[in-house]
């Protein structure tokens, strides 16, 4: 990947109208907003928005899709073990529940609405993501920090699912430790926040 050629895909929404509007809060809950606000070098405003956006995008469907909070070093110690049968095992288990989630949130199943709750999911837990565009190719970056097994885990399950959608197109990744970049032929004018 020619780092002088390739572009983020920006993850902007569009300009949205907005709307002033008042909440009563408790003291104690405005001092910690205010000093997360402080800390994050950002303003009240732009902390509210973030955490409202991450509720709309995720948080609000946790319960209803049956997500439970796991400590990473639970996940980095049940990586370990795995063995290439486990891992083919765990993709299967994916797959299945991926698409009942997708469809779920976004009321439909297919490419562009798979790979943004991808992106959801990741900025919700915490991981690291990036959608980068090098002409016709996309690179999408997944930094987890969980072991090699879980890369490999994480670029099979990216190849399966780009797979099930373009059988046809070549999916190639890179893999380390931490990091997983899968790089596909998608058009320069694809982007998976338009449907």
């Amino acid at each position: 990947m020619d780092v002088s050629t390739v572009k983020r895909k920006p993850h902007i929404p569009k300009k949205e109208k907005t709307r002033t509007i008042t909440y009563r809060l408790s003291e104690k809950l405005v001092a910690e907003l205010e000093n997360e606000a402080m800390q994050k070098g950002i303003s009240h405003n732009v902390l509210m928005n973030q955490i409202a956006e991450k509720y709309i995008q995720w948080d609000r469907f946790g319960d209803k899709i049956g997500m439970i909070p796991v400590p990473k070093g639970v996940l980095t110690a049940l990586g370990i073990d795995l063995e290439s049968q486990d891992i083919n095992m765990v993709v299967d288990l994916l797959k299945p529940v991926i698409k009942d989630n997708v469809m779920f949130m976004k009321g439909k199943y297919d490419l562009k609405r798979c790979i943004e709750t991808m992106e959801d999911y990741m900025r919700a837990s915490g991981m690291k993501s990036d959608h980068r565009v090098e002409g016709s190719l996309h690179h999408f970056i997944v930094q987890h920090g969980l072991g090699m097994n879980w890369s490999l885990l994480t670029e099979q399950l990216l190849k399966e699912i780009f797979h099930e959608f373009l059988p046809e197109k070549n999916v190639k990744s890179q893999t380390t430790e931490t990091t997983v970049i899968t790089t596909i032929s998608l058009g320069e004018d694809f982007n998976e926040h338009d449907y």
